[in-house]
């Protein structure tokens, strides 16, 4: 394995070689149920025992291979369970899916096929169950159950909270308890149950994911798996391997690629070279149509809309199903006498009710009295909610807005008719490029919070003008 497929120098392959211990180290476990030799970055995830990896980027990197040969490694051992995921039960099963993979891989081995439990059942008693997260709900048919190996694949394709909710399913049993099982349930002799023993105390839980980056249609759901995942500043000490066509040998990269050049050239920069940078195009905003200032002209009329939200983090699920809720979001902006809007800064967060007053009236000091306010209230929120903010901020100009149904598009398109025509400004600071990749996603992207803030305002300044509505 490592003298074909390594990509280690001559004289540190011979090191290792003659060395049994430094051996053993770089050569992960392996199974009799895996066909094939790992690639050097399909070795390096086998190899992990971190409990948080994730494998690709790019198209043809071996991605549903690698969470396959992870799922086997521990088969040999009595109670080790495995699940696969993807998210429907359609592309679990489509050609060189992870289950149909499986069929192609076990078909003639001792492993058993239990076709209306989803499950191969191997002779040492370990699993390996398949199933998808496609509704909302999905991941409560897993209550109860308990796995050392939980792999997704294609996450950017899973809800946040239904990915994260399978940590709570990810147990070992009590050493000395397995241990006094197999004497009781097995018919093995003193020798094979200190052998499992010792080796079920030395399986590690592993969570393990593999994907492309998000297309457009797959934002509101992926875009989680970058800041988790990708990023080095948000990923901790989770571990990404990177990988992608030149890895893997086993495919025809000359006809992949060209099929891939059929493609956007978006679309296929993230597939063929696994680009989680790359900006996806919503279907309304281009952050070229902005033009990035210093400061605004002290010369204008200012207002600073607020959208509320009164959720602390990880407190309920939004609609999209994901724990990550909404901000609680102000646009300052202004416009000028010949009608130039300039967004001069964006406050957000995620606080309680309470403390999202203290923070407004906070925040109104420091904008100053000739700052205009607006709060909104969408039909369904509380009828007090208005009257309790004007309360709070007696000496400014406060008013309520009530959001109709359905405003946010047409004022949205609105918006962004009026910045492609060259007439909105943004002042620079370090909210600026959070704003613009929410805009530039939009609507597809999983919050709209600053941008609501930012229409909120701009309706407030212009919204009488008449605008070319039209979507890009």
């Amino acid at each position: 394995m490592l003298t074909e497929q390594s990509r280690y120098s001559t004289s540190w392959k011979a090191a290792v070689l003659s060395n049994p211990k430094l051996n053993n180290l770089v050569i992960p476990k392996w199974s009799k149920y895996i066909p094939h030799k790992p690639t050097p970055k399909q070795q390096a995830f086998l190899w992990l025992d971190d409990f948080e990896v994730f494998y690709g980027g790019a198209v043809g990197g071996g991605k549903s291979d690698a969470l396959l040969m992870a799922a086997l490694q521990y088969v040999d051992i009595p109670g080790y369970n495995a699940l696969l995921i993807r998210d429907t039960y359609t592309n679990l099963v489509k050609p060189e899916g992870l289950l149909t993979r499986a069929h192609e891989w076990l078909h003639n081995s001792d492993a058993n096929w239990k076709a209306d439990q989803k499950q191969y059942l191997f002779p040492s008693g370990a699993t390996i169950s398949f199933s998808y997260l496609d509704g909302p709900q999905d991941h409560f048919n897993h209550m109860g159950a308990a796995y050392q190996f939980v792999g997704i694949d294609e996450i950017v394709s899973i809800r946040e909270n239904q990915a994260t909710f399978l940590f709570s399913r990810m147990r070992s049993r009590d050493a000395e308890s397995y241990k006094k099982d197999l004497a009781v349930l097995t018919d093995f002799n003193e020798n094979q149950i200190e052998y499992y023993y010792t080796q079920y105390k030395q399986i590690p839980l592993r969570f393990r994911a593999a994907s492309n980056p998000p297309l457009a249609e797959q934002i509101a759901r992926g875009e989680w798996v970058k800041k988790r995942y990708v990023t080095k500043d948000t990923r901790e000490d989770r571990i990404f391997i990177p990988a992608g066509l030149p890895d893997n040998p086993h495919l025809n990269k000359d006809e992949y690629i060209r099929s891939l050049n059929r493609l956007d050239p978006i679309t296929r920069k993230q597939l063929l070279e696994g680009d989680w940078t790359i900006k996806v195009k919503g279907r309304m905003f281009d952050r070229s149509w902005f033009h990035i200032v210093d400061q605004a002209p002290a010369n204008a009329r200012r207002v600073r809309f607020w959208d509320p939200a009164h959720t602390e983090p990880a407190t309920k699920k939004n609609a999209q199903g994901t724990t990550d809720p909404d901000w609680f979001a102000g646009c300052k902006a202004s416009v000028t006498e010949q009608g130039l809007v300039y967004f001069e800064n964006i406050r957000k967060w995620r606080k309680t009710p309470l403390a999202s007053k203290e923070a407004v009236l906070q925040q109104a000091k420091i904008d100053g009295r000739s700052v205009a306010i607006t709060i909104e209230r969408e039909p369904a929120a509380g009828v007090n909610l208005i009257d309790d903010y004007i309360r709070l901020l007696a000496g400014y100009i406060v008013k309520g807005y009530t959001s109709p149904k359905g405003y946010k598009n047409d004022q949205a398109m609105a918006l962004a008719s009026y910045a492609e025509a060259g007439n909105v400004y943004i002042v620079n600071g370090p909210w600026v490029e959070d704003f613009l990749d929410e805009l530039e996603v939009y609507p597809d992207g999983l919050h709209d919070d600053q941008l609501r803030s930012a229409v909120g305002a701009f309706n407030e300044l212009v919204g009488g003008q008449t605008t070319n509505i039209r979507w890009i």
